[in-house]
């Protein structure tokens, strides 16, 4: 009988009846679907409300497209290095990854509600970032993922599809001349 389990069920004589038939773990003679709970049953028993405080968009801000002048993001051309604070787009004054400071990145830690993460794209490849800036974030509580901004978008909608609280830098990339067709 080692772990035989066995259930107590009253009989219509009002007898206790000892069973062997299969019994669920959260079985218990107390809960049946006869069983209605009352206010000093369970304090789960008041009644729950929910106010809407806002209205959330449908996917977020979404980053469609890049090129060397700049980016398409949700229908909206924007020329140059540009911080994505949804739902702002704003242009970013940055040139190149030297060029992100702490001052630079001020406007991603004054956000409310705080943003959760922050997505830097650095151009054609990653570059690295002062150490200052990474620290500065880190202690403001956010989080920073630096990549090369073709991945940058590409991380920065899916943290957004998440529903995570994202923001992202980006740079756009230069123009590569890897496919260039020359005639000689």
């Amino acid at each position: 009988m080692a772990g035989a389990r066995f259930l107590l069920q009253r009989s219509t004589h009002g007898l206790l009846l000892l069973s062997s038939r299969p019994v669920p773990a959260f079985s218990s003679p107390f809960l049946s679907r006869a069983h209605r709970l009352s206010p000093g049953d369970d304090e789960m028993y008041q009644r729950t409300s929910v106010s809407i405080m806002q209205k959330e968009l449908d996917g977020g801000v979404m980053i469609h497209s890049y090129s060397s002048q700049g980016f398409n993001i949700d229908g909206n051309k924007v020329f140059g290095p540009c911080a994505v604070l949804p739902p702002a787009i704003l242009q970013w004054n940055v040139g190149s990854h030297k060029d992100i400071t702490e001052e630079s990145v001020s406007l991603f830690h004054m956000l409310e509600p705080r943003i959760e993460i922050l997505v830097l794209g650095t151009g054609a490849r990653l570059e690295r970032i002062n150490p200052s800036v990474l620290a500065l974030l880190k202690k403001k509580g956010i989080a920073v993922e630096v990549q090369d901004t073709p991945n940058a978008c590409a991380t920065f909608n899916f943290l957004t599809s998440e529903r995570r609280v994202a923001a992202a830098g980006l740079i756009p990339p230069p123009v590569s001349t890897a496919l260039d067709v020359t005639q000689e």
